[in-house]
């Protein structure tokens, strides 16, 4: 199972890449992932947290917080995407907290809690305001052009209603990740804290300590 865990991991991250880092700079990757991983924990309708690591690896990431669904998923809820955009500015949300002011290193989250705000807007009439109205374009026309364009016979001002809420929900989201933060930050600071000492910690553990239970002495000595 290690075996098949790590290559599992060389898929969805790459390879592990050691390269030093500075104590500041993995003390931030450290609470970003860490965030992360809290607030993964911490939603009802989360994918489980599976493993947590600060090892820089060879697809640019500084680290990674691996979620691993305990069984295939067909159809997702508002609520349940609402709780994935909240994981996804997770790692943002304890950089606000912890130094105090974002990083470069959530401009992947930025791009994908976007997206996946901007879909539930424009394709799953997931916005009062707009409606059950879909207005991207039709699947299959925007192949190799704008992917994540909208249908050309919007008005500016339904294009700009679009931008307020795909701001909305992301806002939102991001407040959601504050407040769980700021309300388990022992939690949040634990986690980091392991992350420093060891570099990675796994699911159970996380689990363990969001959940206030003290750390199993043979798991910690193992990890």
């Amino acid at each position: 199972m290690a075996d098949l865990d790590l290559a599992i991991e060389r898929v969805v991250a790459g390879l592990q890449r050691r390269v030093p880092l500075r104590e500041d700079v993995k003390r931030k990757v450290a609470y970003h992932e860490g965030g992360h991983a809290v607030v993964a924990q911490l939603l009802p309708n989360t994918d489980p947290v599976h493993k947590v690591s600060v090892i820089p690896t060879a697809k640019g990431a500084m680290g990674y917080t691996m979620q691993m669904p305990e069984e295939d998923q067909y159809l997702l809820g508002e609520q349940e995407l609402r709780e994935r955009l909240a994981v996804m500015l997770g790692g943002r949300a304890a950089e606000l907290l912890v130094p105090g002011e974002p990083s470069t290193g959530g401009s992947n989250d930025l791009e994908r809690a976007t997206d996946l705000a901007r879909r539930m807007v424009t394709e799953f009439g997931m916005t009062e305001a707009l409606g059950p109205v879909r207005y991207a374009p039709e699947a299959g026309l925007d192949y190799l052009s704008i992917r994540r364009g909208l249908r050309q016979d919007l008005g500016p001002d339904t294009a700009a209603l679009i931008d307020r809420e795909t701001r909305r929900l992301v806002d939102e989201a991001q407040a959601t990740a504050m407040d769980l933060l700021r309300a388990h930050r022992a939690a949040l600071d634990e986690v980091a804290r392991i992350l420093v000492e060891r570099e990675v910690i796994n699911g159970d553990e996380v689990a363990r300590i969001a959940s206030g239970a003290e750390p199993e002495t043979d798991d910690v000595a193992e990890a």
